[in-house]
């Protein structure tokens, strides 16, 4: 529930910083002179910007259980599913969590963790995570993704991608209309020309990307403190570095969009990587003890 208002409360800090600064600028007049309202832009942008995230979070969980093909373990039917089962209520119990739901999924060497709320999460393991770590290993990286449950990050995420989605969708058309308007000085015609629809497009990606890397920073800061809960919720560190090594010698499932940023690892190239390399996890784990 902090969270959520948080994200509330988040909401309206960016339409108010963004109306402050462009009346400061003189970018109302100028819009509202051109055809262009400011408050419904605003309004525009937070509805974009922000619609999709929690359009996402919201039904994140059952499209990772789609998407992935995860089975729900409503009763285990071995000793390593009630291992697992175990495991992810011991962790959930020391994080004060309710008890998130426990999948396992057919694929490479990951896990991830996802759902709105950190009260009705959902955890998964794939089937090469578990045959190709230890015991020891697989319970660091359950600890992983319960610290990501107890950190809200999946909101957390949802927050900023919200916020850099309305800036970008904000000041795409703004600077759009500024370039329209600079082309069509002496055109007496009203509404948007061609400049506009171009630079519109041009810029949602230029800035797009940039958004991209701001949130994927935010994302490594988060997986340091994930694997920091894990050593956390273990009592030591000596298994979460294990866990990562081992994973630096496996070749990596590949998560879909949706929850690739809950996973144990994952990510496309240093700027864009939603995880930092596992040498730079291994040493902060080794520099916190």
């Amino acid at each position: 529930m902090k969270r959520m208002f948080l994200l509330i409360a988040t909401n309206l800090a960016v339409m108010v910083v963004l109306g402050i600064a462009a009346s400061l600028l003189g970018v109302n007049r100028y819009l509202t002179a051109n055809g262009l309202n400011l408050a419904s832009l605003l309004g525009f942008s937070l509805i974009m910007g922000f619609g999709g995230a929690f359009i996402s979070l919201l039904i994140s969980k059952p499209m990772a259980k789609w998407s992935t093909g995860a089975r729900v373990i409503a009763q285990p039917q071995n000793p390593d599913e009630a291992w697992i089962v175990d495991t992810v209520r011991k962790f959930a119990d020391k994080a004060g969590i309710t008890m998130p739901e426990v999948a396992i999924y057919e694929g490479e060497a990951n896990a991830f963790a996802t759902g709105a709320f950190k009260n009705s999460a959902l955890v998964a393991v794939s089937t090469g995570l578990l045959q190709g770590m230890t015991r020891e290993e697989v319970e660091a990286v359950i600890g992983h993704e319960i610290a990501h449950v107890a950190n809200g990050d999946m909101v957390t995420m949802t927050l900023i991608q919200g916020v850099m989605n309305t800036f970008v969708v904000f000041l795409s058309r703004v600077i759009s209309y500024a370039i329209d308007s600079a082309l069509r000085r002496n055109d007496e015609r009203s509404g948007p020309g061609i400049g506009y629809m171009v630079s519109t497009v041009v810029l949602d990606i230029l800035l797009g990307f940039l958004a991209s890397m701001i949130v994927a920073w935010f994302s490594r800061q988060r997986e340091f403190r994930a694997d920091a809960g894990s050593a956390k919720l273990m009592g030591q560190g000596r298994s979460m570095q294990a866990a990562l090594a081992r994973l630096g010698g496996m070749q990596p499932g590949e998560l879909p969009k949706s929850v690739a940023a809950m996973g144990i690892t994952g990510g496309l190239g240093k700027l864009f990587s939603t995880h930092p390399p596992i040498e730079e996890r291994i040493a902060a784990l080794q520099n916190t003890r």
